[in-house]
């Protein structure tokens, strides 16, 4: 699946790399653990994300810069430690494809869930379940939390960065659009989430606006 990606919020200058992924197009794949961006940062350059290694490339597919096991790099970063362009891109791939992904991703080997009491919010009862990912795929924590509308659309999706420190997020879902009958959403909101299981109202962490999404 590819779309048209436009972002902002307060995560990108935090990080020391504002400016770079604002407006791109994103392509996940939806088989296999993949995800790329383009432009990244600048025209004729490419991210290529998968879990075990990330790279920036040119058009033609040559590697500017790679690097393996990128996981392992993020180790000891909090939420204000700055990313090199090859973090940004290990990071916005692994939330792209899990955001995409979701909640198919349910079916996957593996991955387990668990329906937990429901939960209140804007007037509204959504049903919650709790998935556990396992080891295999690349995600933002091993633990996550959807949240389901009546409709049987979700509305809210929590977990923890455990790049960033275990920052714990809160991640709003909006405006969902049919793309050949299956229901996707144009605007996520993601805010800090507060130990009482709420969203902070500020800053706004990051905002993510999807278009043009496509099949391919």
């Amino acid at each position: 699946m590819t779309a048209t990606l436009r972002q902002g919020g307060a995560l990108w200058q935090l990080k020391g790399q504002g400016g770079v992924l604002d407006e791109t197009r994103v392509t996940v794949s939806l088989i296999e653990e993949q995800a790329s961006h383009e432009p990244f940062g600048i025209a004729g350059r490419r991210s290529h994300f998968t879990p075990a290694r990330v790279a920036i490339e040119e058009e033609n597919g040559q590697e500017e810069s790679a690097l393996d096991e990128p996981r392992a790099s993020f180790v000891g970063h909090t939420l204000d430690t700055p990313w090199s362009p090859l973090q940004l891109a290990y990071f916005a791939g692994c939330a792209m494809w899990t955001y995409l992904n979701m909640p198919f991703l349910l079916a996957w080997p593996g991955v387990t869930s668990q329906e937990i009491a429901p939960w209140m919010e804007n007037g509204e009862t959504w049903r919650r379940l709790q998935v556990t990912l396992p080891s295999t795929i690349a995600s933002h924590s091993t633990m996550q939390t959807l949240y389901v509308g009546a409709d049987g659309l979700l509305r809210r999706h929590d977990y923890d960065v455990e790049i960033a420190g275990g920052t714990p997020g809160a991640h709003y879902i909006h405006d969902y659009v049919s793309v050949d009958g299956i229901m996707f959403p144009k605007r996520r909101r993601i805010y800090p989430r507060q130990p009482d299981g709420t969203a902070a109202s500020e800053p706004l962490v990051v905002s993510i606006d999807l278009s043009d999404f496509a099949f391919g």
